[in-house]
């Protein structure tokens, strides 16, 4: 069915499209380029037309990072606009981290005026000769799935609907769209439109019964097999496919580098976050959506030990190059792969080996969680704090009404993270600053649940605190940021000392380009923009101040920061 609109713009038609294709949000870093689209939000929000609903970010690290954390926890496609290709030049490291994250954005940014007189929108600014490139695409071609810019009005339906439907498609990413301001500025009378995209949709799809019946039977005749997996939870309903499939085997699951809650971490069958003390023994390793199972330079599975890859590509085929070798790959979606895959392994194991298993693996997890819980214990009156006590107090906080994005600092044994959709961890990209803006998403997806957000002072520093505490603030976002401040980037520090462990660094006990001090009050960024902020050095004091930064995000629906001086690595 069409349906048709009166419009005055390209740009309003732009904007009109995307409310009718169920765009909520409209995440915004403005620059001379928006010109038509500000005009024509100025009538729609004038003629009661709120959606896309506009949000002004000042910063283009937290805008996609925003796009990025919505996107995260509803699975819907979000669009995110930067100035030309300054603003891409600001947003890249975003998008390479939605890149490999596999999270749907139509990233956006105007195209410089083209001409230089004789149009609407032609240039009139100075900035308007030194901003255009010859091809502003290539700045992120290779970190999205497609790229366009917009030439006509005529095309702006099948342009648009493209998009969406790309950056959907497994495996999901971001788009890129460049948008002239000539075209959007150009005068128009009406848009005419279906009222439903008819792009083609892919559906969900399952290997096929032979590639199904190999990798079950490679598991039938294991004697010791695990499961390892990174971001099978991406898709909440894989979830409970894989608590299938290990219960079926009596193999354990470990969150290798996750960044999704994968499993239930109560399961008695959930065995920790690092798979290599159990590299020895395992015969049969099962790879679930994870980009980097092992590190082969350190520790790898036994030569002899079968590999079995389930990925929606399990290639990861963006990724120059990429060596881990597999016996069986199930290619397709991750949930009706794990589904298969557990009723096909079912009829093949024998009943009283899985119960051996089930049974050992029981333990195991018992004394895991006993042996996480006695490290806290160890250093929870350790002053500077340590980062273990620190996060077992606010793995205390949470539950299934909870949201963590966690930027690195939050150590994964000190909590227990129950269900889908509760725990999210930075792109394997790792591109700084995603952390502040992500969590900003998430609390505007899931306004009714508490949203905590977890983070080293130097991801603090890269994710544009002023922005994201002015978007806070603002837009009514409540979250709890905690700062694992250890006045370093201990990242590179350990990357120094596995390279050199000898090496000069370790005799002088000098690091340099790797220290942040002195630190800045930053609480005190907070509190600029109305938030509540208080700085903690007694770990003592550590489980009342996280209770009253709680009550001030729940009640008073205010953001709330905590500065947590940590030990110096």
């Amino acid at each position: 069915m069409s349906k048709r609109a009166s419009v005055e713009s390209t740009a309003e038609a732009y904007l009109e499209l995307l409310a009718a294709r169920g765009v909520e949000y409209f995440f915004g870093n403005a620059g001379t380029d928006f010109a038509p689209l500000i005009d024509a939000y100025a009538k729609r929000l004038a003629q009661g037309q709120a959606l896309p609903r506009p949000l002004t970010i000042p910063h283009e690290v937290p805008a996609v990072a925003m796009a990025h954390g919505y996107a995260m926890v509803t699975g819907r496609p979000q669009v995110v606009m930067v100035h030309v290709i300054v603003g891409a030049g600001n947003a890249l490291g975003g998008i390479i981290n939605a890149a490999r994250a596999n999270v749907p954005i139509i990233f956006s940014a105007g195209r410089n005026p083209i001409t230089e007189a004789g149009m609407r929108g032609s240039r009139n600014r100075p900035i308007h000769w030194a901003q255009e490139s010859f091809d502003q695409g290539a700045m992120v071609r290779e970190f999205v799935k497609w790229d366009y810019e917009l030439r006509n009005f005529a095309q702006l339906e099948t342009v648009v609907d493209r998009a969406l439907a790309l950056a959907q498609a497994e495996p999901q990413g971001p788009v890129y769209l460049t948008l002239p301001r000539e075209v959007l500025a150009e005068r128009q009378e009406s848009l005419e439109y279906t009222d439903a995209s008819r792009a083609p949709r892919p559906g969900a799809v399952v290997a096929a019964p032979e590639s199904i019946a190999e990798a079950a039977q490679l598991l039938a005749q294991a004697r010791n097999p695990i499961i390892l997996t990174k971001a099978a939870g991406r898709d909440p309903l894989a979830v409970p496919a894989l608590v299938g499939l290990a219960e079926a085997l009596g193999a354990p699951v470990i969150d290798q580098f996750h960044t999704y809650t994968n499993f239930p971490q109560d399961h008695p069958l959930h065995a920790g976050f690092d798979a290599a003390p159990y590299f020895p023994d395992a015969d049969c390793v099962v790879a679930v959506e994870s980009d980097v199972p092992w590190f082969p330079a350190l520790k790898a599975p036994r030569p002899e030990a079968k590999i079995v890859q389930i990925a929606v590509d399990p290639l990861f085929s963006r990724y120059p190059i990429r060596g881990f070798p597999a016996d069986a790959t199930l290619t397709g979606t991750v949930r009706l792969n794990l589904a298969a895959l557990a009723d096909a392994v079912r009829p093949r194991v024998d009943a009283g080996a899985v119960a051996e298993r089930t049974q050992r693996w029981h333990a195991e997890h018992s004394r895991l969680r006993a042996a996480w819980a006695a490290a806290a214990a160890r250093v929870q009156g350790d002053a500077p704090l340590d980062m273990v006590w620190l996060s077992r107090c606010v793995g205390d906080l949470v539950d299934d009404r909870t949201i963590l994005v966690d930027e690195y600092d939050f150590d994964k044994t000190q909590g227990c993270f129950r269900a889908p959709g509760t725990y999210f961890g930075s792109s394997p990209a790792a591109s700084l600053g995603w952390g502040l803006g992500a969590a900003l998403g998430a609390k505007l997806a899931a306004p009714d649940k508490t949203v905590i957000c977890c983070v080293g002072d130097g991801a603090y520093i890269f994710g544009a605190p002023t922005a994201a505490h002015f978007v806070s603030r603002a837009y009514n976002l409540p979250v709890l940021f905690v700062i694992f401040n250890n006045r370093a980037w201990n990242a590179v520090k350990r990357a120094v000392r596995s390279h050199a462990p000898e090496g000069w660094s370790a005799k002088t006990g000098t690091m340099p380009l790797s220290d942040l001090e002195p630190a800045p009050d930053y609480e005190l960024v907070c509190r600029a923009s109305g938030g509540w902020a208080e700085r903690v050095e007694d770990p003592a004091a550590l489980p009342g101040a996280l209770a009253r930064a709680m009550k001030v995000v729940r009640e008073e629906r205010r953001q709330a920061l905590l500065n947590v001086i940590c030990k110096k690595p």
